[in-house]
């Protein structure tokens, strides 16, 4: 399908079109962005027709979907004119900043029998997969605690854009932000959260937090928990499952230990992983969502919302929050 490139704004837009164009049966044909010389620029950058009327892109019946890689305050009314026109939708994290936005887009999907795309990308990562594999096998026993850390040094760097710390645009900081990853992780892996109580802190003087934490309550007594920040270097990726039968980690590789080893810690080698599925814009691009059943719909993305607006309630109110 031919596909537009809704603004620049997002960090990872660049990356998105380079992925669609190299890996992807579909093309980047157009781009809109409400900050024209870098609209243009990228236009320009890719050989793509430049709008700047998002209503006349819309209109153009060779375009068949859409990238929303806009400030996430925008993304309500780009996604709904977009449904509205037809397009297909693929959105970068988080869909909304509230849950009855979300809400209306859901409504507006139904009313076109049409599903939205998020970009949930560490549920296709081979490590993940495999947590995922010995958390639903039962191979850790039943669940009792998870940890999920997920942090950059984007501010102590200075690398990240200044509009990043915009809390009108952004809904938040490092939470909202990098946090979305711990965060859907673990609804995937603990399932339906119950309650949020977070604590935010701010190491560089940004008008939003840089350094966070929610402590998130599952069914069945099990704690999760999401940290994030943008204020540590050489941090990697690190997930801590904790089971009745055994536990797993991942940090520069999987190990985990249970009942089966005797509590002898196994190195899972790379080709004793699952294989990495193709990145959910890759599958939205090909039309092949849904492999091996990982989903990247509406409904994650609700959940995601609402996780998140429980943690910033939180945060604010120094209390549990439900979800």
């Amino acid at each position: 399908m031919n596909i537009a490139i809704i603004s620049y704004w997002h960090v990872h837009a660049d990356g998105y079109t380079k992925e669609i164009l190299e890996k992807s049966n579909s093309i980047v044909t157009a781009v809109w962005d409400n900050d024209l010389e870098r609209g243009m620029n990228y236009a320009k950058q890719y050989n793509l027709k430049f709008y700047t009327d998002y209503d006349e892109l819309l209109k153009d019946d060779s375009i068949h979907g859409v990238v929303i890689t806009s400030a996430t305050n925008y993304h309500k009314e780009l996604i709904l004119k977009a449904i509205h026109a037809g397009k297909k939708v693929f959105s970068e994290k988080v869909l909304a900043l509230t849950t009855d936005d979300c809400l209306e887009i859901k409504e507006a999907l139904k009313e076109k029998d049409a599903d939205i795309t998020l970009s949930l990308v560490k549920k296709c990562d081979s490590e993940f997969l495999f947590a995922k594999h010995m958390v639903d096998s039962g191979k850790l026993g039943q669940i009792t605690y998870a940890r999920m850390r997920n942090v950059h040094n984007g501010s102590i760097g200075n690398w990240l854009p200044e509009h990043f710390y915009n809390k009108e645009e952004c809904g938040g900081g490092a939470m909202i932000d990098l946090g979305a990853h711990p965060m859907y992780l673990l609804n995937w892996l603990l399932g339906e959260p119950k309650t949020v109580q977070s604590l935010f802190t701010n190491i560089t003087g940004q008008s939003v937090e840089d350094n966070a934490v929610s402590v998130i309550e599952f069914d069945k007594g099990i704690i999760g928990v999401s940290e994030t920040g943008f204020v540590s270097n050489y941090n990697p990726a690190t997930l801590e499952i904790s089971g009745t039968k055994g536990c797993l980690l991942i940090r520069d590789g999987v190990s985990y230990a249970n009942d089966e080893t005797n509590g002898e810690w196994v190195t899972v080698m790379k080709d004793q992983l699952p294989d990495t599925i193709p990145s959910p814009i890759i599958q939205w691009a090909n039309d092949e969502k849904g492999k091996k059943g990982v989903t990247f719909g509406i409904d994650d993305a609700i959940m995601l919302t609402r996780m998140m607006e429980a943690a910033y309630k939180s945060n604010i109110s120094g209390k549990k929050e439900w979800v």
